[in-house]
């Protein structure tokens, strides 16, 4: 079978990621598609997002891949891109089966199937996929795939049907190494610099189940991770192959186990790997020694999730970290010599203003050397969503607004309003400061950190005036 997969486009000028030019591959895709090659399935992937596609060449892509299914992948705030082009192609050729999946619509498939999908694969894609490509191959659309776990669709007669959940997939190391030769790995770039980076996916999984994230709700609480020598095997060959020695670990949490963390930097450096990578990780997970370690093997900054600058807070968010452990691990990584970046959120809904600013200036006294601050978005899925649906929080409805920079509900204390002052205030407030310039012009580094608070604002700049625009034309 010919399978196209697509990445769907979206308002990139919206995505806080892209606003500060990073651009990261569809890995899920890149598994899909090698599960599919594996089994001798011809594939393409189109990566509209990070190509800057329209939905109209979006759409033209597809259909000029002739394919016998095409497979959809989006997140919230590109899913309506997702949907067009979906309709698309159903337009073009109604006897195209369309299959969408990720997290928004893992979620929210009734929305899917009524906008063009006629499967949609709940949770991990990879073998909902095959075995769905394989079914299509015997047996065409004419028959119910009822034998094929994980999937959401309409039978003849317009009913939804729901087969059996998949079965996480245990043992991932059973997955073959992502497609890249299928993906534009030259427009996967870092602050719109041609730098080639190889993004790496070590885990899946979150055991934690934070509130405001999709991860372990899509990917499962089950902590699973893939064996030190594969992951550094995959590395091994993508640094020869595209030529560049600059690693990104996708994983939410890389640091979870203590011994796999050591074994991967011995692994490292036995094998004389001349690599540089950055990795996530929480703050309760790291030691002295775990972060000497991950710097000899050539980490230079590691992200936290902060989030909030009080224990009550992330108590509440569901994190299970504390305020000890967010200043040990960011003071333990300055004096390995690793760089910190501190994610922080705001606009949680039972919180103030002063609790947002005094979470600005934690973050400033914390010593983090990048911050990031987001609005708290209530995505599909997520206990946040559920809680912002209870109590009628949520003021925007239009998937392209959630982006996390655009704030989409009020909070019972604050309004929605607010929030556009706060996020401005806030990167203002970090990255102008006398002491954070001057620490950066004895670093040699000014121009980087400027244009990180350049973009970062730029983009909430655009995204407040685009949103105003946009929805006054709604009104109009």
């Amino acid at each position: 079978m010919k399978v196209a997969l697509l990445y769907s486009p979206g308002l990139r000028k919206l995505e806080i990621y892209q606003s500060i030019g990073v651009r990261a591959p569809p890995l899920g895709l890149a598994y899909i598609a090698a599960v599919l090659e594996q089994a001798g399935h011809k594939v393409s992937i189109i990566d509209a997002a990070s190509l800057e596609m329209s939905v109209k060449d979006a759409a033209k892509a597809v259909l000029a891949e002739n394919p016998d299914v095409v497979g959809i992948s989006a997140v919230t705030p590109t899913v309506k891109g997702g949907y067009a082009v979906a309709r698309r192609v159903k337009e073009a050729d109604s006897d195209i089966p369309v299959v969408m999946g990720g997290p928004h619509v893992s979620f929210m498939y009734e929305e899917a199937l009524k906008n063009g999908a006629d499967y949609v694969a709940v949770g991990e894609g990879e073998y909902t996929m095959l075995e769905l490509v394989e079914h299509l191959e015997a047996r065409g659309m004419g028959e119910e795939p009822k034998q094929v776990k994980g999937l959401v669709y309409r039978d003849k007669e317009g009913r939804l049907k729901a087969t059996p959940p998949r079965p996480l997939i245990r043992n991932i190391d059973e997955l073959p190494e992502p497609a890249r030769h299928l993906l534009p790995m030259d427009k996967y770039t870092l602050f719109d610099k041609p730098i080639k980076i190889i993004h790496v996916m070590a885990s899946r999984g979150c055991p934690y189940g934070c509130i405001y994230c999709t991860t372990s709700y899509f990917w499962g609480r089950r902590y699973r991770i893939r064996s030190v020598e594969k992951v550094v095997d995959e590395i091994e060959k993508a640094v020869e192959k595209y030529k560049t020695n600059i690693v990104v670990f996708s994983d939410d949490e890389l640091t979870l186990i203590r011994k796999w963390v050591f074994d991967l930097t011995d692994e490292i450096k036995r094998r004389g790997l001349d690599i540089t990578f950055t990795c996530g990780s929480r703050v309760s997970s790291v030691t002295p020694e775990m972060l000497k370690r991950l710097k000899e093997a050539g980490c230079t900054t590691i992200y936290y999730g902060v989030e909030s600058y009080k224990d009550e807070d992330i108590e509440k968010i569901g994190k299970r970290i504390t305020m000890k452990q967010v200043i040990n691990a960011v003071k333990w990584t300055r004096e390995s010599g690793i760089e910190s970046a501190g994610s922080f959120i705001l606009g949680f809904p039972w919180q103030t203003i002063d609790d947002m600013k005094n979470t600005v200036k934690f973050a400033e006294r914390l010593g983090v050397d990048y911050a990031q601050f987001t609005v708290a978005t209530p995505y599909p899925g997520t206990p946040l969503y559920y809680m912002a649906k209870e109590h009628n929080l949520i003021e925007i409805t239009d998937w392209d607004y959630y982006t996390t920079i655009y704030p989409v509900m009020r909070g019972f204390h604050f309004r929605r309003e607010d929030l556009f002052k706060i996020i401005s205030w806030a990167y203002r407030s970090f990255y102008l400061r006398p002491r954070f310039i001057l620490s950066q012009i004895r670093k040699g580094r000014l121009k980087t950190i400027w244009d990180i608070a350049y973009r970062a604002l730029k983009g909430y700049v655009k995204s407040k005036m685009f949103g105003e625009k946009s929805r006054k034309n709604e009104e109009d």
